[in-house]
């Protein structure tokens, strides 16, 4: 795959995205968030989803003036409505919010209320666990539904991601998974190049077990099986209850309530170690498990057990020096808005 520079790629987002009409502090914020996605190594939450954003501000369903507004707050949990502006800038000045709050109450939860779509949850959490802090992150997106209660065939969920980051005595750990066994992005590449899962990971509307994306594209469309698949995915179930309550649930704002396009209902908690047993002794603790799992003797056809993150963080290194390898997908789809708007695609390493 072609590699381009990471600062290239951050560059040539913030150009599209402040043409597009995005003040430049949150033009900036996004281009970080989305070439953050890509060097993790999540690419259809990187900058695949620079076009769709570019769209969505064309047609004013992402809002690009404005700010949050304050719907309640206590000194460690406060609710904001996010006025539909973009879900980067957003999340990032939630977090940001939370560890502040953190620093003097020991933990501290935002909740959002109304936001863009907000991409890839893991691209969050090294910004609080250099800091020391564990964060915790998860959001729903009210307006769309693909992903059926375990047991049944019509949707009620999204993918509902969670993420969850804590520092060790090195890499910190990062744990970004979806209560689905796959992703409406993973779903929606696969169909337009008329290809399959490797599993039956979906549904199709009669309720037969599918590994391919086409049943979500019929009518009535099919559904993604829960984490766990048709043997155990009552526990994905649980897990899309769990971040409903703690996003639609808490913001009091959610599936129940009339759908206002694309975007996301989102929950951010810092939580400060030294509140409770202390920093080092969280690593301490942290260190201990990471090393049981880490010298964890493989089975067979594994090389390493690995910690979740390590492989993300090896890849964000090796491209940081080497360049981001994009999917093939990517430029094409900004070719158009790159004309559009006089910015200069980038050339390859």
């Amino acid at each position: 795959m072609t590699r381009y520079p990471a600062d290239a790629l951050r560059a040539c987002a913030f150009a599209l995205l402040t043409r597009a009409g995005l003040p430049e502090d949150r033009a900036r914020v996004v281009a970080e968030i989305l070439v953050e996605g890509d060097l993790l190594g999540h690419d259809t939450h990187g900058l695949a989803l620079l076009a769709p954003y570019l769209a969505e501000i064309e047609r004013g369903a992402m809002a690009i003036r404005g700010d949050i507004v304050v719907l309640n707050e206590r000194p460690a949990a406060l609710l904001w409505d996010g006025c539909r502006l973009p879900g980067p800038w957003l999340t990032q000045h939630a977090v940001d919010t939370a560890i502040e709050r953190a620093r003097i109450y020991g933990t501290a939860t935002v909740v959002i209320r109304r936001s863009h779509h907000i991409a890839c949850l893991a691209a969050y959490l090294r910004r609080a666990t250099e800091q020391g802090f564990v964060l915790l992150l998860a959001c729903s997106d009210p307006n769309a539904a693909s992903v059926a209660p375990f047991g049944g065939t019509r949707a009620v969920f999204t993918p509902d991601p969670l993420a969850i980051g804590f520092p060790t005595a090195g890499d910190p750990v990062l744990v970004d998974v979806s209560a689905s066994i796959t992703t409406n992005g993973m779903s929606a590449r696969l169909h337009k190049q008329g290809r399959r899962f490797a599993h039956d990971w979906l549904l199709d509307a009669g309720g037969q077990a599918s590994d391919d994306p086409a049943v979500l594209f019929t009518d009535p469309p099919g559904t993604i099986l829960p984490l766990g698949g048709l043997d155990a995915g009552h526990k994905g179930y649980g897990l899309a209850l769990l971040n409903e309550a703690l996003t639609g649930g808490l913001a009091g704002f959610g599936r129940a309530d009339p759908k206002q396009g694309w975007g996301a209902t989102v929950f951010v908690q810092a939580l400060d170690p030294d509140a409770f047993g202390g920093r080092e002794a969280f690593v301490r603790q942290a260190e201990f498990i990471a090393a049981q799992c880490r010298d964890n003797p493989p089975r067979p056809g594994v090389d390493a057990v690995r910690l979740p993150g390590e492989r993300a963080l090896a890849r964000r290194r090796e491209q940081l020096a080497h360049g981001v390898q994009l999917h093939e997908s990517i430029l094409p789809a900004l070719e158009p808005w790159a004309q559009k708007f006089g910015v200069a695609l980038l050339a390859a390493i």
